[in-house]
């Protein structure tokens, strides 16, 4: 009976390295696949806001209009016109029914993409939709 006992020497510091780099091995994977992994249907990042109210200027002719935008942490509350002067309600009759048709569509859907608006008021609503992204964007964290 011929063995050939064969002894191997491992020192110490050279397993705890291996572990260590293979423990970082594993989260790495890991990691990578929580990040990469591919949304479902049903998930959607709920946009996150810094509490408050926001306001964006909107130029008409000589007279501005603020939009003010009003959010919490994680939901648009109301969106509304200040100041709405006489003025401004009978040069531009079609800015506040346009406002209250697009922030119903927005707080409903929290979103301001897939918006329907009539064909009468296609810039007023263009013209409001980008007072609201730009109080929006001020309140993002």
């Amino acid at each position: 009976m011929s063995s050939k006992t064969k002894i191997i020497v491992l020192r110490m510091k050279e397993i705890i390295y291996t572990g260590i780099f293979l423990g970082l091995a594993v989260l790495l994977i890991a990691l990578c696949l929580i990040m990469f992994r591919p949304k479902k249907d049903g998930e959607t990042q709920a946009a996150s806001y810094i509490p408050g109210v926001y306001t964006a200027s909107l130029n008409l002719g000589s007279q501005n209009v603020n939009v003010q935008v009003s959010v919490d942490s994680n939901a648009i509350k109301s969106i509304s016109l200040v100041p709405l002067s006489e003025a401004v309600t009978t040069m531009y009759p079609l800015m506040e029914p346009a406002l209250e048709e697009l922030s119903d569509q927005i707080i409903s859907t929290q979103s301001l993409e897939n918006l329907t608006y009539s064909s009468q008021s296609h810039y007023t609503s263009a013209a409001l939709l980008g007072a609201i992204e730009r109080a929006l964007e001020k309140a993002k964290i």
